[in-house]
């Protein structure tokens, strides 16, 4: 099944590159292109992509703007973010805003392709020299809860932490576990209110950290 892709950014040399890159691999659509962050939105809704490539700085609406207001609609296309900014910041705010990812535009093109087809896939995707950052950042109080609270989670929970950890999407969880999307939605709500924290990333994060996946 092919992968429908919108990418935005203000560069159109660059949105020529990723879309000749990603033409390069017959599963891979190209859905259309915005120039920033509120045409993007325009997009979104017209084209129903499944993957949006999403840089971070542009005009009108900036990436995470964009990104927050597409979740707030409900938007369930996969959402990474493909920009220059390693700031820790931005990394953080976007993945709890609801990004699926974070790559870095001076990837290697083979490694971005392979990184955009994990994301197309249902996987969360994150480049390489970022995963420690992303540790650092989600490694304050909120993300460790104590080893008691392990013990707070029903079984079900506990499946869905493990495929968290190994960043599953809603949607491959549900296939993995034979139980419906809107199940997996209200479970990772509950075990996230029992762990004491913010996002599926922090709870992905802290269950590699903890060893909860192996």
């Amino acid at each position: 099944m092919s992968t429908a892709i919108l990418i935005v950014d203000d560069h159109p040399l660059f949105r020529r590159g990723v879309r000749q890159l990603l033409e390069m691999d017959p599963e891979l659509v190209i859905a259309g292109e915005a120039a920033d962050g509120e045409a993007a939105i325009e997009a979104a809704a017209r084209l129903a992509p499944t993957l949006i490539l999403m840089d971070l700085n542009m005009a009108r609406r900036n990436g995470l703007e964009a990104l927050r207001a597409l979740r707030e609609q409900g938007v369930e296309a996969r959402i990474v973010m493909l920009t220059v900014s390693d700031a820790e910041e931005d990394v953080v705010a976007a993945l709890r805003a609801g990004a699926d990812g974070y790559l870095l535009k001076d990837m290697e093109p083979e490694d971005l392709l392979a990184a955009i087809k994990e994301a197309a896939e249902g996987r969360m995707t994150i480049s390489p020299q970022l995963a420690n950052l992303l540790a650092r950042a989600l490694s304050g109080p909120r993300a460790a809860p104590g080893d008691d609270v392990l013990g707070s989670l029903t079984a079900r929970e506990g499946e869905i932490l493990r495929a968290l950890s190994r960043g599953l999407s809603n949607k491959l969880i549900a296939r993995q576990l034979a139980i419906s999307e809107g199940t997996v939605k209200v479970h990772v709500k509950n075990l996230l209110k029992k762990l004491g924290l913010r996002s599926r990333v922090e709870a992905a994060v802290w269950a590699v950290q903890a060893g909860v996946g192996t």
